[in-house]
């Protein structure tokens, strides 16, 4: 069709073409958009605007701002809408950036009693003290306003993002340490005598899980049911009965657990426990223990009885929050995985007792955790 507006004829490349016809055809681009890429991909196969109002639908003056501004500055500016100011920013630079200032610091820095800001206490807090600062006009700046400021600069003062200091200076030298006592285990697998080594030595990875929850039921849980019930049913309702501590120990060389369920988390249950493993080994051996510092593990009662066994434990202490390095914390992780899943007891002494025989399960079929070399991070 032949076109009678007067305006010179838009040539398209075929690399316009194609991003013009992905652009019509899209789901997702902004509305406006696709709009004028049906416009400009209809003008340059030479339709007139008229008939473009006809089959689009859009109004002349949309059609006329389009093609203009794609004749006078290219394709992609006939996408775009132009940017114009009516009038300039009645909030300068320096106001904004007080805002910011002040978003930056604590409400109790200034007298108040929270903590952080909310969007609505600040904005009240700028708009009170906007006339001393010296920016009269934000007096009457609300929480829009204040947010947009805010949003301009990325800040977000009523969110906390937290993170960990690396607060033990000799983090990265007990780290390496742990992880020679995982080598030595890949070396010697089974704590074998060796010529360099008269005495076997084995190392077991020691902690604690505290806080474990014996709940029950107030009434029955009810069975699935084929074509009524897919999944278990529960009341939403439950008791407290009262906590246990899980103080565990996983052989490195053969995965299996040594585990006693307590009231408390004392000293006299730790030593409890290394005596349960003093028991387990030979006489000769080495027990090398992988823990972390708990009061528990170095207090004078626990070296009282360490000094009765000269020579057959040797501590291996994880850094500061690096209780990832310790691998019991797999087995705690596989616990809460299965046995202690959704568990529900009618008593604290049926949860130790399922606790136990859930232990006895996994030792069953132990699971050993092999490092590789690439793994262990040292030479």
């Amino acid at each position: 069709m032949a076109r009678k507006s007067g305006r010179a004829a838009l040539t398209l490349a075929p690399e316009q073409r194609k991003t013009l016809e992905a652009l019509a055809a899209s789901r997702t681009a902004p509305a406006r958009e696709v709009e004028r890429a049906k416009v400009l991909l209809g003008f340059a196969a030479g339709t007139s605007i008229t008939e473009l109002q006809r089959q689009l639908g859009f109004s002349r003056p949309m059609i006329y701002r389009c093609v203009d501004k794609a004749l006078a500055a290219g394709v992609q500016a006939g996408l775009r809408d132009k940017y114009h100011r009516p009038h300039e920013p009645e909030i300068t630079d320096e106001a904004k950036a007080w805002v910011v200032s002040v978003a930056c610091t604590k409400p109790k820095d200034h007298g108040l009693a929270a903590e952080l800001w909310t969007i609505s206490a600040l904005a009240k807090f700028v708009s009170a003290g906007a006339q001393a600062a010296g920016f009269p006009r934000l007096a009457k700046a609300g929480k829009s306003t204040v947010w947009r400021i805010l949003d301009g600069h990325d800040i977000k003062p009523h969110k906390i993002r937290y993170n960990l200091d690396k607060r033990d200076p000799q983090f990265d030298r007990k780290m390496q340490d742990v992880l020679m006592v995982y080598r030595d285990v890949s070396i010697y697998s089974q704590g074998a005598v060796h010529d360099a080594r008269p005495n076997p030595v084995y190392a077991v990875s020691v902690d604690e899980k505290p806080g474990v929850q014996a709940i029950g039921l107030t009434a029955p849980d009810l069975p699935p049911v084929p074509g009524k019930a897919q999944a278990v049913g529960r009341d939403y309702e439950y008791v407290r009965r009262g906590t246990v501590s899980i103080l565990a120990g996983i052989d490195l060389h053969s995965g299996q657990i040594f585990a006693n369920v307590e009231d408390r988390l004392r000293s006299v249950e730790f030593i409890a426990l290394l005596k349960r493993l003093d028991e387990h080994y030979p006489q000769e051996a080495i027990i090398r223990v992988v823990l972390d510092n708990h009061s528990a593990h170095i207090s004078k009662q626990t070296m009282a009885y360490l000094a009765t066994r000269p020579g057959c434990f040797e501590y291996v202490h994880t850094p500061e929050h690096g209780s990832w390095l310790n691998l019991i914390e797999c087995a705690f992780s596989k616990m809460a995985r299965t046995f202690l899943r959704q568990i529900r007891v009618k008593s604290v002494d049926e949860l130790k007792a399922r606790i136990v025989k859930g232990i006895a399960e996994v030792n069953a079929t132990p699971v050993v955790f092999r490092w590789n070399k690439s793994d262990l991070g040292v030479v």
